[in-house]
């Protein structure tokens, strides 16, 4: 964070210092919740969980040499002290982002933040020093934590935004108010709690209201909903997709016989062919978007191409290959899914494993409401169609629904299977794979499939050893 004195930091947040000796004392360090993660000179935000109060904590980050604590009561070192926590957070966020003057982008959609997130901050990389969600921390909470680790040299600062209601967007963009914002799709992630498609895109669409004039809303040309947003601010728009009336477009679009996306990037200031190390179609889109946000940004098409040809994954359990030493390639997807993430990384697994045998790991989609069990059957259908070798469904029942749709899509579902858990799905593999077979494994976080990529990953590891 940019150098603050704990008196400046009091004021901007409205807050009171205790037993702070000196107020001119600096927050040279990062604001951080997690006391693990404090260091010399840092802000350490007291928050109050289910399970953990932060204030408890107070007197050891101190020790480890945190300047002071920001706290809702006072704690017997160092501390200011505020109404409540979380609004002071954003406080400070909105002071330390106004006073830098950095372009913002922000970004929602209800599927692919996180990695197009990382394929815009990593082609704005090639052209200055460049700040950007860790991760998904796309909170209330994790977006200003993010934001206050911006500097003087920090040039670009790309912000993933979630929402899980009517609002939430508006909110967070008066919290750090962007200058690019990129709204990527129109999905049923967390429909049951939306109500609806049109919910969720009301909902995303705060996004380009909260933009400037002289900002840019970059919208997906192929997605109606998104497109519509275009009515919803006055700043310039730029379309991107695969559509021919979008400004940034890809064409001639195949996969690798890896499974690798590669296109012609078309841009208003030229055109120039992308190959990815990323897996699967949907990264074409991902690509498209952040393109645009480069292309607004004034990098060149050559320019882009080179930085999204040498893009990799950031995030953990987001299509992350792994080739085991006897051949089993396992493709961990597990950080989360929804069903129009589940589609793409099935359609992944079967570009990947052309001439080779496929698994799909399946467990449960959460926050799906009414459409749950419409969702997951039609997931078990898909994976019928794109002749995935094997269906492990995991799980409860949501599992069973992925089980019976593949089941009545035709007598290939009998190569499914429903296991009750992470471990019996384990158990199943390592006794089944063989080499140059290719596993992919994905569900809602919840559900915790990551131990079963894991798992199997270590078992590789293992037979390398043994054979040694």
């Amino acid at each position: 964070m940019i150098a603050l004195s704990l008196a400046e930091i009091a004021a901007v947040v409205g807050g009171q210092t205790h037993d702070i000796p000196d107020p001119s004392v600096q927050v040279t360090g990062p604001v951080v919740r997690d006391s693990r993660e404090v260091v010399p000179g840092s802000l350490f935000a007291a928050f109050v969980g289910e399970r953990v109060d932060g204030h408890d904590y107070a007197r050891a980050v101190v020790e480890a040499g945190a300047a002071a604590v920001l706290a809702s009561r006072p704690v017997g070192v160092p501390a200011i002290v505020v109404e409540d926590v979380q609004t002071a957070l954003g406080a400070l966020a909105r002071h330390v982002v106004q006073r830098l003057g950095t372009t913002l982008v922000a970004l929602t959609g209800s599927a692919g933040k996180t990695s197009t997130k990382d394929l815009v901050a990593q082609v704005l990389q090639r052209k200055a020093p460049t700040v950007f969600t860790p991760g998904s921390l796309n909170n209330e909470i994790g977006l200003p934590l993010t934001a206050l680790t911006a500097t003087e040299e920090t040039k670009f600062l790309v912000l993933e935004m979630g929402a899980r209601g009517i609002g939430h967007i508006s909110y967070l963009t008066g919290l750090t108010p962007p200058r690019i914002g990129l709204v990527l799709n129109v999905g049923t992630a967390h429909i049951g709690e939306f109500g609806g498609r049109e919910q969720i895109a009301q909902a995303k669409g705060e996004l380009v209201e909260a933009l400037p004039e002289d900002g840019a809303a970059i919208l997906n040309a192929d997605d109606p909903l998104v497109r519509a947003m275009a009515s919803r601010t006055k700043a310039k728009v730029v379309l991107f997709g695969e559509s021919a009336e979008a400004d940034v477009r890809a064409e001639n679009v195949r996969l690798t016989d890896s499974g690798q996306p590669s296109f012609r990037l078309h841009t208003p200031s030229g055109a120039s062919d992308v190959t990815m190390r990323l897996y699967g179609e949907h990264h074409v889109s991902n690509a498209l978007a952040a393109a645009a946000v480069a292309h607004e940004l004034g990098m060149s098409a050559e320019e882009i191409a080179t930085a999204l040809s040498e893009a990799d994954t950031l995030s953990r359990w987001r299509m992350e290959v792994t080739e085991r030493p006897d051949g089993v390639t396992i493709v961990n997807d597990a950080y989360n899914a929804n069903p129009e993430s589940m589609r793409a990384a099935l359609r992944a697994l079967a570009a990947m494993g052309k001439g080779r045998r496929t698994w799909a790991v399946l467990g449960k989609m959460a926050e799906l409401g009414d459409e749950a069990l419409a969702e997951h059957d039609a997931v078990g259908r898909l994976a019928v169609r794109l002749n995935v070798s094997k269906l492990v469904a995991v799980g409860g029942i949501e599992a069973s629904w992925l089980q019976l749709g593949a089941y009545n899509e035709g007598s290939w579902g009998e190569e499914s299977v429903h296991v009750s858990d992470a471990q019996a799905a384990v158990d199943l593999l390592r006794n089944e794979l063989r080499p140059g077979d290719v596993v992919l494994v994905k569900a809602s976080r919840s559900v915790g499939l990551e131990s079963v990529a894991q798992a199997l990953i270590e078992t590789g590891a293992e037979g390398e050893v043994a054979a040694r």
